[in-house]
């Protein structure tokens, strides 16, 4: 089990593949808030994003490992309103 405290700011997301996600801004109940600069382009840009917890395979080394590849975690990110990105 994945003990949220583990996961520090700016820590690099990637995904089970290997591709980078994103980067921690905190952690916010059961998700992981993304900064900014990982928010996308066109209406998503300036926006922040957001990872459920519930993906997070490991935490090591100041690197936030997830199980599923970084196309798919990109499928459950939420935007800070609560709306779907995709």
């Amino acid at each position: 089990m994945i003990n949220a405290r583990d996961i520090r700011e700016h820590a690099e997301i990637i995904g089970a593949d290997g591709a980078h996600v994103g980067t921690v801004d905190r952690v916010e109940g059961n998700r992981i808030k993304l900064t900014k600069k990982d928010s996308g382009e066109g209406s998503h840009e300036g926006h922040h994003h957001f990872v459920s917890l519930g993906l997070v395979a490991e935490v090591e080394g100041g690197i936030v490992r997830l199980s599923a590849n970084a196309d798919a975690a990109v499928l459950f990110e939420e935007e800070e309103n609560g709306k779907s990105v995709h």
